[in-house]
């Protein structure tokens, strides 16, 4: 695959690069693109560490169901967390397509299954415009803007935020 491996490369790249580690969310600058369902995504490339193929996890008893469960990862136990069902994806697919985007997220390594990734892309701040605000009932409090390239649409998140937040259970306060 290699898309998988070419993205692998750019994301280790980009996190060498020393400007930009204070970026804020949502502002100008390179994202991973990634599709759940029929929507396009995309976020900070800097917390992206690598990009792998879907396999398996092992289980973890009374685990919410988006904790699919833990891989072991040249060492390191990662959990994996489908972005599909905690989004409330309607439909959940596992083939070919599908990956996980390893994510260091504060000091912590984290799986997070996509339906695919597309590429990345190169936002200014011309391309981003505010988050819509949403009726309270709906959590877009990880949704940090919307990106338009052409006809594209992205919803940019902020990654960090979603996988540290309490009810994901990951990371300590």
């Amino acid at each position: 695959m290699d898309m998988i491996t070419e993205a692998s490369v750019v994301a280790r790249h980009e996190a060498t690069r020393s400007g930009q580690a204070g970026r804020h969310a949502g502002g100008a600058g390179e994202y991973l693109t990634f599709r759940l369902g029929t929507e396009e995504y995309g976020i900070d490339i800097l917390r992206v560490q690598e990009i792998r193929s879907y396999e398996a996890p092992t289980r973890i008893a009374n685990a919410p169901s988006f904790v699919k469960g833990v891989v072991n990862l040249r060492g390191v136990i990662v959990p994996i967390i489908d972005l599909r069902i905690k989004l409330g994806c309607e439909s959940v697919e596992y083939n070919g397509f599908t990956v996980v985007i390893v994510l260091n997220v504060r000091g912590r390594v984290i799986g997070a299954v996509v339906d695919s990734v597309s590429d990345v892309l190169e936002l200014t701040k011309d391309h981003i415009k505010p988050a819509p605000e949403l009726n309270s009932s709906i959590d877009g409090s990880f949704i940090t803007g919307i990106g338009s390239v052409g006809d594209r649409m992205l919803i940019l998140m902020d990654i960090e935020g979603l996988m540290s937040s309490a009810d994901m259970g990951l990371i300590g306060s």
